[in-house]
C-alpha cells in the first residue's frame, strides 16, 4: 500500500532571492565547474547545503555538513526559506529539448518532451513490502556521505522520481486543479534549458482523492536509489533510538518524492527518456586494439568500423544494429569495432542472474567485456577504479582521442519495459545503467523533519 501525504514544503522567498539562482541539479549530477558555478550564483544557492565545499583543517565540529546545517538554519530564522502554510502536494511539469541520442529524436528537430507527475511525501518501505521497487544496484560510499547530510540537517532537499502505472484519474485530478489561466508557484529554466514549473495545490478534497487513487500503487524508484536507501536507514535509525518500532507515523516515516505516472506520458510528447551511460576505460597496464579484438571475439560477432567515428555516426550505428538485439560500440584510439549477436557462452560467466538480465547490453558489457576480456574486477568496477562513466558519446570518443581514456564503450539506452520487469521481478542492474532525462531539481520544494 502506498501511502501519500501532503506537507508543508518551505520554499525560496522570491522576493529575497531568485529561485533561478538558488536551485541545482542533483547532488551526483553536480561537477567541480558546476559547484563553482553555483556558488558563485548566489551566496544563498543550495549547493552549500547539498554538496558543500571540503576545507583544509576539517575536523568533528566543523566539517562540510555542520556548515551545511548552519546555512540551513540561518535561512530559515532569516526568511531566505517560507514554509508554505498549507498541508499541498505540488504539480510539477518538465519541458526539455529533446536530446541527441534519446530515442525518437530527429537530428535537427526542435521538438521539446513534457514529463508531468506531483510531489508529495511517499512512506519509506522495506523493499520487502512490495510497495517499492529497486532496478539497480548502490554504492556504500555515497550512501554514507547522503546519510551524515540528513543527520545533520533533518531534511530532504530533492525528490526521489518514482513511477507508478495509474489510470489517468490523478492526472485528470491534477490537471482539474491546475487550470490554464493559473500561474505556477515557481517557474524556472536550467542549465540545459529545461523548464520547470511548480503549482502548489492545497485544496484537501483533491489532495483525498489522489491519496486514494495512489493507494494501490507499486511504486518504481527511477531515480534516487541511494537517497532512498539513505532515508531508509534514517528512518531505522530514529526508530531504534525512539525506541517506538513501526508505531504512530513520524515525520522521519516518509521522505520527498516525484511521482509519473509512466503510461500517461504522452507518446506524441514523449517525457520518459533514458539516455545510456557509456563506459570509460583506463589505467590498464597491457591494453591493444588487437587483443581486445582478439579475446571480443570469443563472445561477439565484430565488425570493424571507421576509427574516426563521430557521436552522429555512433549513435546510428547503435539504434540501427540494437533493433536486432544486443549491440555495443567500442572504439579505441586508433581502432573501433561494433559488437552484436552474443555467441553461445552458455551461463557460466553470469553467475545467479536470470536470462531477462543476461540478455541486457549492460549485462553482456559488465560480464563479458569489462570483466572477462579487459579482467577489470567487480570489485574495481564499483570502486571506478578502470571504468568511469559518461553520457555524452562525444564526450567519450573525445576522452579517449585525448589518451584520458584507453577504449570507451558506447551503448544504446535500456527501455522502460525493461526496467519495469526487472524492478518487479526483483532483479537489479548494475550501477549507473539507466539515465532518466531530465533530472528532478533541488531546492524546488524542501521537506524538514521538524
Amino acid at each position: 500500500m502506498a501511502i501519500i501525504s501532503p506537507f508543508r514544503a518551505w520554499r525560496y522567498d522570491p522576493e529575497r532571492v531568485p529561485v533561478q539562482q538558488a536551485v541545482t541539479q542533483p547532488y551526483d549530477k553536480i561537477t567541480p565547474a558546476m559547484q563553482e558555478r553555483y556558488y558563485q550564483a548566489s551566496p544563498y544557492n543550495l549547493v552549500r547545503i547539498i554538496l558543500g565545499k571540503r576545507l583544509p583543517g576539517d575536523g568533528t565540529s566543523e566539517n562540510v555538513y555542520t556548515r551545511s546545517a548552519a546555512s540551513f538554519q540561518n535561512w530559515r530564522q532569516t526568511g531566505i526559506l517560507r514554509r508554505d502554510p498549507e498541508l499541498s502536494i505540488y504539480r510539477y511539469s518538465q519541458t526539455f529539448p529533446m536530446p541527441a541520442g534519446a530515442p525518437g529524436h530527429v537530428p535537427g528537430s526542435p521538438s521539446r518532451g513534457e514529463r508531468r507527475g506531483f510531489i508529495g511525501l511517499g512512506r519509506i518501505e522495506e523493499y520487502s513490502a512490495g510497495v517499492v521497487f529497486r532496478h539497480e544496484q548502490t554504492l556504500a560510499k555515497p550512501k554514507a556521505d547522503r546519510l551524515n547530510l540528513l543527520r545533520a540537517n533533518r531534511a530532504h532537499f530533492g525528490q526521489i522520481f518514482m513511477l507508478y502505472s495509474g489510470t489517468g484519474k490523478v492526472e485528470a485530478l491534477l490537471d482539474s486543479a491546475v487550470t490554464a489561466d493559473l500561474s505556477p508557484t515557481v517557474e524556472v529554466t536550467d542549465e540545459y534549458d529545461v523548464v520547470h514549473r511548480v503549482w502548489k495545490i492545497s485544496d484537501a478534497s483533491v489532495i483525498a482523492s489522489v491519496q486514494e487513487q495512489m493507494r494501490n500503487q507499486k511504486l518504481i524508484i527511477a531515480d534516487g536509489h541511494h537517497r532512498y536507501e539513505t532515508a531508509l536507514a534514517y528512518r531505522n535509525e530514529r526508530r531504534a533510538a525512539a525506541d517506538t518500532g513501526a508505531g504512530l507515523p513520524a515525520p522521519y516515516d516518509s521522505v520527498m518524492m516525484t511521482f509519473v505516472d509512466m503510461d500517461r506520458q504522452n507518446m506524441d510528447r514523449p517525457g520518459l527518456v533514458i539516455l545510456p551511460t557509456h563506459r570509460l576505460a583506463f589505467g590498464l597496464p597491457s591494453f591493444s586494439a588487437a587483443r581486445f579484438q582478439a579475446e571480443a571475439q570469443k563472445f561477439f560477432n565484430l565488425e570493424e568500423v571507421d576509427a574516426g567515428i563521430d557521436a552522429a555516426r555512433a549513435t546510428v550505428i547503435l539504434r540501427q544494429a540494437g533493433h536486432a538485439g544486443t549491440a555495443l560500440l567500442a572504439v579505441a584510439a586508433e581502432r573501433a569495432f561494433l559488437l552484436h549477436t552474443p555467441k553461445a557462452i552458455g551461463t557460466r560467466l553470469f553467475g545467479n542472474l536470470s536470462l531477462r538480465q543476461q540478455s541486457l547490453d549492460v549485462v553482456q558489457l559488465h560480464k563479458c567485456l569489462l570483466e572477462n576480456v579487459l579482467k577489470i574486477s567487480e570489485e574495481a568496477i564499483r570502486n571506478q577504479e578502470n571504468v568511469s562513466y559518461c553520457r555524452e558519446a562525444a564526450e567519450a570518443l573525445s576522452q579517449v582521442q585525448s589518451g584520458k581514456a584507453q577504449i570507451a564503450f558506447l551503448m544504446n539506452p535500456v527501455r522502460m519495459q525493461q526496467v519495469r520487469d526487472l524492478a518487479f521481478a526483483g532483479e537489479v542492474l548494475p550501477q549507473k545503467s539507466t539515465d532518466f532525462y531530465p533530472k528532478l531539481l533541488s531546492g524546488l520544494t524542501i521537506y524538514a523533519l521538524d
